[in-house]
């Protein structure tokens, strides 16, 4: 098992041990008489992102540089023979995705190429199932899992017309006469998009992986520029060792990878230099220049790039050769992705579950506390009425009752807020509102169908960024508001009725207009370089929309999603305590008045109220322990898992 394999595994069951954690903690809280809806809501979203959470890595490379190989070499190894078809020329024609989705069979699904024509990205067809062409797998025979894996490959020729309006060539380009055959035609790929449903290990637990055509389809298909790379949480730059680094590779770097967490160069096919009639040494000092060569031209260090033979690594795999294996320096690759890549990731989501997981324990733990402090206080009120006339206990009752009268005065006033709050709440979505943003996406659409020209189709999409943007900062003054108003009524109650409170739950929407910005980089390093834009180029600035279009819904849509959510949780602690509040004083009149009915039940009421505090130290006991497993499973790093097992 190669050490990325294992340190994947060892995520896997890191999420899954925060996962048992966090079911426990919820199956206790239900139990108990302190669940909430949205307590409840809040832990049922983590567990969902534990088990959503992906981990995908985007191979990219000129054809011929041993990509699909790579791939193989790392991951299906283990199948004694190649998964991906893997020879000399153009073996990845389309962008593939390589998951796991147990909700359908094994699979491969194909985004026809006249899909290009439409104005929906990849993405918005994902969830259209009838557009797809659909190939069983049968992942019992390598040979019928390969062949299947050769229709990823499949071309089909088409007129120069045809490829111009789906974007796929380029008359200004000085080498499309060499794509065009004897007969006026061009081959271009019959598909758009593959994924492969696979049920892999790795898969299975969340991978993705994501292979990509060459180089040029960098620059022609949006979703690679747009999504799957920008998004992956590693990307493998391949190049060959004997040819170094080509002008479309520095192009493709600088424009689309650039250096960053988790990106890596490989130089591949190393074995290409083993030579007899040279010594190891006069080997390993020509390997030792390509790397500075390489480093000195993508501006990277020389431990970011690493020198590997995939073929020879997979051979030495299959065939259980160490020597050969070590001579591919493949695991040195795969070492530094394990050791750069997960625990980069485990840190990300741990860092987003803790600051949830921090809220929702210090509000279940000011329940509990302040049911303590309740209980302790109704036992010392009943404890000084030892010995007290009836004057007395009377008084007391009317003490109660006040207390009682203006903390129900203050619910009165805090209606008055709740309406503002309503009010600010439906506001935030007249600027973030999902039918906003497609109006938007109407309008420059329309814009751009009437431009002919390249400053006017510009101006449209920078028009369009500048509004979307707009309305993020508006909703997320909104949002700042509705924080300030809870902060100022948080205080009130916890000032005026003694309520153990913290401040509410911050939230912002900053990240979503960051990234909103990156995508307007990303659109404007593909654009911005060329004054006027040809008939092709213009296909492909509507093709780019489409999908630019596609990632802002998909910003959106999640940032409404946040909001919501959040909106439903903000006063959650506020209400549980309200209801505590109002509890304990219902129980402190009661007490009083049946001891005001019948004095001899006071001792029996004073031994009760000792027995129910027990009963409470023991909540906050058990509560406490089941806080510090979940602390523990968050805070587990790979390595100590690696050791229990």
């Amino acid at each position: 098992m190669s050490n990325l394999v294992q340190k994947f595994q060892e995520y896997s069951e890191w999420r899954k041990g925060v996962a048992r954690a966090l079911e426990q903690y919820r199956a206790w809280i239900g139990g108990s008489d302190m669940a909430d809806a949205a307590a409840d809501q809040r832990l049922s979203r983590l567990m969902e992102r534990l088990v959503d959470d992906k981990l995908s890595i985007a191979f990219v490379a000129e054809f011929s540089r041993g990509k699909s190989e790579l791939i193989n070499a790392i991951f299906f190894a283990d199948y004694g023979q190649r998964i991906l078809p893997s020879s000399a020329g153009r073996t990845t024609m389309c962008p593939t995705e390589l998951l796991y989705d147990d909700t359908i069979p094994p699979c491969i699904r194909l985004l026809p190429i006249e899909t290009r024509s439409e104005t929906q990205s990849t993405s918005e067809y994902k969830g259209q199932s009838h557009v797809w062409t659909v190939l069983p797998l049968n992942i019992n025979s390598g040979d019928g899992m390969l062949e299947a894996f050769k229709q990823v490959s499949l071309t089909k020729k088409v007129t120069i017309d045809v490829a111009k309006s789906y974007g796929l060539f380029d008359e200004e380009d000085p080498d499309a006469a060499l794509e065009v055959d004897e007969n006026g035609m061009v081959e271009i790929s019959q598909w758009r998009h593959a994924i492969v449903n696979f049920p892999h290990p790795l898969l299975k637990e969340g991978l993705i992986i994501v292979d990509t055509p060459g180089l040029n389809a960098i620059g022609t298909e949006p979703e690679l520029t747009l999504n799957l790379i920008p998004n992956a949480h590693a990307v493998l730059f391949i190049l060959a060792a004997d040819t170094g680094v080509t002008k479309s590779d520095i192009d493709v770097w600088r424009n689309h990878i650039g250096s960053g967490p988790g990106r890596m160069v490989v130089l591949n096919k190393i074995d290409s230099m083993w030579d007899e009639l040279r010594t190891h040494e006069e080997i390993e000092t020509q390997l030792a220049r390509q790397v500075a060569t390489v480093a000195h031209t993508l501006v990277l260090e020389e431990k970011q790039i690493f020198p590997v033979s995939a073929q020879k690594g997979l051979v030495a795999k299959i065939n259980k050769d160490a020597p050969l294996l070590a001579k591919s320096r493949l695991p040195a690759l795969e070492y530094a992705l394990s050791k750069e890549l997960i625990p980069a990731k485990q840190s990300i989501i741990r860092s987003q579950l803790a600051a949830e997981i921090a809220e929702i324990t210090n509000a279940q733990q000011a329940i509990i506390n302040s049911r303590g402090r309740n209980v302790v206080e109704q036992m010392l009120e009943l404890k000084s009425l030892r010995g007290k006339n009836m004057n007395v206990i009377e008084h007391m009752m009317k003490r109660v009752d006040t207390e009682k009268k203006e903390f129900d005065a203050s619910l009165i006033r805090m209606q008055g807020t709740r309406a503002v709050f309503t009010k600010l709440s439906t506001e935030v979505y007249t600027s973030l509102g999902m039918d906003i943003l497609r109006e938007e996406i109407r309008k420059t659409r329309e814009t751009m169908e009437k431009s002919y020209l390249s400053v006017g189709l510009r101006d449209a999409i920078k028009q369009f960024f500048a509004q979307v943007k707009l309305n993020l900062i508006v909703s997320n003054k909104k949002t700042d508001e509705i924080s300030e108003m809870m902060s100022v009524m948080y205080r009130k109650f916890s000032t005026e009725h003694g309520l153990a409170l913290s401040a509410p739950m911050a939230f912002s929407l900053e990240k979503y207009i960051k990234e909103l910005e990156a995508i307007e980089v990303v659109y404007q390093k593909q654009f911005s370089a060329t004054t006027m834009l040809t008939n092709t180029r213009v296909a492909l600035v509507h093709k780019f929309f489409d999908s630019v279009a596609a990632r802002v819904k998909q910003n959106f849509l999640q940032a409404n999603k946040d909001v919501e959510a959040w909106q439903k949780v903000v006063m959650a602690p506020l209400e549980a305590q309200i209801r505590e509040h109002k509890a304990q004083l219902k129980n402190r009149m009661q007490s009083i008045q049946r001891i005001h009915m019948a004095t001899d039940s006071l001792e029996d009421k004073i031994a009760s109220f000792e027995a129910l505090q027990s009963e409470v130290d023991a909540q906050k006991n058990s509560l406490l322990a089941l806080e510090n497993k979940l602390k523990a499973a968050l805070s587990a790093d790979l390595n100590a898992l690696r050791a229990a097992a």
